[in-house]
């Protein structure tokens, strides 16, 4: 065995760091089992069929930005990382490239990324004002445009109504919903943008045929206080309460295990994504576990965070959580049974 040239200043860190690594608390989720298994070999990925394409592993990079200053920038650095690490990406709403290709530029990441699956976006409002106008094939033209593999529909009535300038819609979302799996011939994936659903919403989606439900929890970034951040005091004050209203990821998870042991057969969307309120890896691997239905998890604000350091920091940041990933899966197991 050769000498080891570090030990030296290793053992002087150990003395100098032990009072300083005194932890208090555990994570009570999880049974942690370290003579089981070794070291996960670095070359052991994950290949998940998604939209037509492959993911190397069940982490995908949440919608977040288009049309402002920093938009393409960001956005291409998101691309980069998931060709690089072979992720997928939602894009931010896509609502002003129906009327002008102007900010195309900030969206058309296609060449950043092009063996990874990408996904467009617009809100149900935008949906039900195309249907209104009988002007779907937009749809089909944006698609097309950012050579995207489906499209997200983003539901969230909250934020509309927090938000000054929102939008108002008024028939089901569901009905929408079922037009678009009925006249497009692409995926169409659906997400709650930052408060979650209840179970009679997550039965009527989990019964359709759907590439995808991301559960935008109650937990991660609410959108519906964003928007009363944005307004006067009044208007936050006033409204206020409707921040605390919604579902956690958890509390879903267990849902979405419930609706599914019903009626199996019944269940027709292919998988559930995880994202709010998920902060690292360790909350991936807990609700990923615990779900009974084929899942990956989602990141949004941590993913922009990095991007906005620079391509090296999110890089980083991105295989630090595979490789946290990798090794939850070898050593842990989930206390709560699924």
């Amino acid at each position: 065995m050769s000498k080891d040239p570090t030990a030296e200043q290793r053992k002087k860190d150990h003395i100098q760091l032990a009072f300083q690594s005194i932890v208090e608390g555990q994570d009570p989720r999880f049974y942690y089992e370290p003579i089981l298994s070794g070291f996960p070999k670095d070359d052991k990925a994950e290949r998940l069929d998604f939209c037509g394409k492959q993911l190397q592993h069940p982490l995908w990079i949440s919608s977040m930005t288009g049309g402002t200053e920093y938009a393409g920038k960001i956005n291409k650095t998101l691309a980069q990382a998931c060709h690089a690490f072979g992720l997928g990406m939602g894009l931010g709403s896509c609502r002003q490239l129906l009327e002008s290709d102007s900010m195309l530029k900030d969206f058309a990441v296609r060449d950043h990324m092009p063996n990874s699956p990408l996904i467009a976006n617009l809100g149900i409002a935008q949906m039900q004002e195309l249907e209104d106008q009988k002007a779907l094939d937009k749809v089909n033209s944006l698609v097309d445009k950012l050579d995207a593999d489906g499209l997200f529909i983003h539901i969230n009535p909250l934020q509309e109504w927090t938000q000054p300038e929102g939008d108002r819609y008024y028939r089901p979302p569901i009905e929408t919903i079922q037009h678009c799996l009925d006249v497009f011939d692409f995926p169409i994936l659906v997400k709650e943008v930052g408060q979650g659903m209840g179970p009679a919403s997550l039965r009527a989606l989990l019964h359709m045929p759907l590439e995808a439900i991301e559960l935008g929890a109650h937990g991660g970034t609410n959108f519906s206080l964003l928007e009363l951040l944005r307004g006067n005091e009044v208007r936050k004050n006033s409204l206020k309460p409707v921040v605390s209203l919604g579902h956690s990821a958890k509390e879903m998870t267990h849902l979405i295990n419930a609706i599914t042991q019903e009626k199996p057969d019944n269940i027709k969307t292919k998988r559930v994504i995880i994202s709010g309120g998920v902060k690292h890896f360790l909350d991936g691997y807990y609700f990923m576990e615990l779900c009974r239905m084929p899942a990956m998890y989602a990141q949004a604000s941590p993913m922009l965070k990095h991007a906005l350091e620079g391509y090296d920091a999110l890089e980083e940041y991105i295989r630090l959580q595979l490789e946290g990933l990798k090794m939850s899966n070898a050593f842990l197991t989930l206390k709560e049974k699924v």
